[in-house]
């Protein structure tokens, strides 16, 4: 039998008062994740499409403010494949000599007391029965460097299958 354990008004009262504060806690740092959510999207419309956008209709490329400080205005590329679309840009990548951007990655599962199995994986995984996944894709940091590279030597690449992105950002280095 377990003897019950006698809790007074007075632990009973801290332990809410401090459920009541991470409670509050939690409410406070949800509203100041979406503060920062909200800076960081006005950033980018400035940095990416106010400033280069006021630039360009000014024929500027570049400007520098009186302290010294230099603004300018640099193309940037962003990639990663869309999940929907990564069959049609690993056969686009294959089929037009890339292939070799693609990294495959094979995960087996194993259950308790197979470690001998999982040690000889490659001898097994065919005849064995193990389910695994197989996932074939693009690191994006690669993929932006590819992208990069063959954009700027007038290649034409299918940008919507391999979630490519082409923007201007705004630099701004203090004098």
């Amino acid at each position: 039998m377990i003897d019950k354990l006698e809790v007074n008004d007075d632990d009973l009262k801290m332990i809410s008062a401090l459920a009541n504060k991470q409670v509050s806690l939690e409410n406070q740092i949800k509203l100041q994740e979406d503060i920062l959510k909200g800076i960081k999207e006005e950033h980018k419309q400035v940095s990416q499409v106010d400033i280069p956008e006021a630039l360009a209709e000014a024929g500027l490329s570049e400007f520098k403010l009186a302290d010294g400080t230099k603004v300018t205005v640099q193309q940037f590329y962003s990639a990663s494949i869309p999940k929907d679309k990564v069959d049609d840009a690993m056969q686009w990548l294959r089929d037009n000599g890339h292939g070799d951007l693609i990294k495959n990655t094979v995960s087996v599962a194993f259950g308790k007391g197979e470690d001998t199995l999982a040690t000889d994986l490659k001898k097994y995984l065919g005849t064995n029965g193990n389910s695994y996944e197989d996932k074939t894709g693009v690191h994006p940091q690669t993929l932006r460097a590819f992208a990069r590279e063959q954009i700027e030597a007038g290649q034409n690449l299918p940008l919507d299958t391999l979630g490519i992105y082409i923007g201007q950002k705004t630099v701004i280095k203090e004098g």
